[in-house]
């Protein structure tokens, strides 16, 4: 049941306040009291709200997306109370221009460190999905989130083409790595939306690692990109460009075949070429499929997966796009996205968005590993309800 204004303003349910329990067992009040410390944004004085407090605020807000900033503070100091001991909180009433004064003392860093040393791969190694020949599945991709269109956010992260819409809001460019067997966003990187993906892209690439096989989309396979994989120890498999020349050096056994990239098409000279492993097959009987695909991998050798179980593979990656769509409409569910009307605080709610997302799928992946599920098959969007109803009280939550 949705809830509204009037709803949360005559009278919270249990349930609304043990929501924040469940953050604090995610995000527990040590390691936001370390982050807040780390980033210089902790607490000078004891009077007000404690930093702490803003941070679940701007998780919560992520959950409460149509809800007010004063009820949704409410909720977060009457569901921390026992567990900061803060006697104070109990008679604090906060207007929404101090909280948005308080939530720029906080910042973007100390939201951003959480999300980089607390959001990890996590899928079980034995969970449908997760893994793949013994290397844990990976996909990058990009998308935007919508923001309210004020000029503060206008001149700092532009708009899509067009002025009519979603392009009317201005919108934030991002590109993440999900893990495909749980749909957890593990990293993440955003800037205007005149940033290409691909720039943003090789930040994100460098977080990849030897357990992992990281999938990507046409737009992504650059040799410079490529290039940028490789050093990571990562096996890569990439979707290449129809127009892409891939000349056939050597026929393997299943119908793959080696061939060469190159850094420029017109220099060919050595030190910029590096061969690969092409792939190409057809999807029959799949409506809208195209005629053709072609993908390129480092994975070449004995020990290499088949081509057909690499091209399965590849059409897995398309949970990154799932992942993206819980953010924009099961989480939010509107037209905009994001509710900061600074860029300092759309940078933070960023952060917030995917540290709540995170949080939701850690707790779908623990449920699925009882049941001997695959993390990818529960609702999203029946977590977030549980979520909302069932969740611990939190004095019982050790900090």
């Amino acid at each position: 049941m949705a809830r509204t204004k009037a709803q949360l303003s005559s009278g919270a349910r249990l349930a609304d306040y043990l929501t924040v329990g469940f953050l604090a067992m995610q995000c527990p009040v040590g390691q936001v009291r370390l982050a807040l410390e780390k980033s210089g944004a902790q607490s000078k004085r004891r009077r007000g709200l404690p930093r702490e407090v803003l941070v679940y605020f701007v998780m919560m807000m992520v959950l409460y997306a149509d809800v007010a900033y004063e009820d949704v503070m409410r909720l977060v100091v009457e569901g921390l109370r026992n567990l900061l001991g803060e006697a104070g909180l109990e008679s604090t009433v906060v207007t929404k221009g101090a909280i948005s004064q308080a939530r720029g003392l906080v910042g973007e860093a100390p939201l951003r460190q959480l999300y980089e040393e607390q959001v990890r791969p996590h899928g079980p190694p034995g969970m449908p999905g997760v893994m793949f020949h013994g290397h844990r599945v990976m996909a990058i991709d990009g998308s935007t989130l919508t923001m309210p269109d004020e000029k503060a956010n206008s001149d700092f992260y532009g708009h899509l083409s067009g002025g009519y819409g979603d392009a009317a809001f201005p919108v934030i460019r991002f590109v993440g790595m999900t893990e495909c067997g749980t749909h957890t966003i593990c990293f993440a990187k955003h800037g205007p939306f005149e940033e290409g993906e691909l720039t943003l892209a090789q930040s994100v690439m460098d977080h990849a690692d030897k357990s992992m096989i990281v999938t990507a989309d046409r737009g992504f396979c650059g040799y410079e990109f490529w290039q940028r994989g490789l050093r990571t120890g990562a096996k890569l498999l990439f979707r290449v460009k129809s127009v892409q020349s891939l000349r056939r050096m050597q026929t393997l056994p299943d119908g793959s075949y080696l061939s060469e990239i190159h850094s420029n098409k017109n220099l060919k000279q050595k030190g910029q070429t590096t061969v690969v492993r092409v792939i190409e097959y057809a999807l029959d009987g799949i409506p809208d499929a195209e005629s053709s695909y072609r993908l390129i991998t480092n994975w070449m050798g004995e020990d290499a997966p088949s081509a057909v179980e690499l091209a399965a593979l590849y059409h897995r990656r398309w949970t990154i796009e799932e992942s993206f769509d819980e953010l924009k409409t099961h989480l939010a569910d509107r037209k905009v996205i994001l509710r900061s009307k600074r860029p300092d605080l759309v940078k933070q709610e960023f952060y917030a968005l995917l540290l709540t997302h995170s949080a939701i799928r850690k707790l779908m992946t623990e449920a699925a590993d009882r049941t001997q599920q695959s993390a990818v098959d529960l609702s999203f969007i029946h977590a977030v309800r549980v979520l909302q109803r069932r969740i611990p009280f939190v004095g019982a939550i050790p900090p």
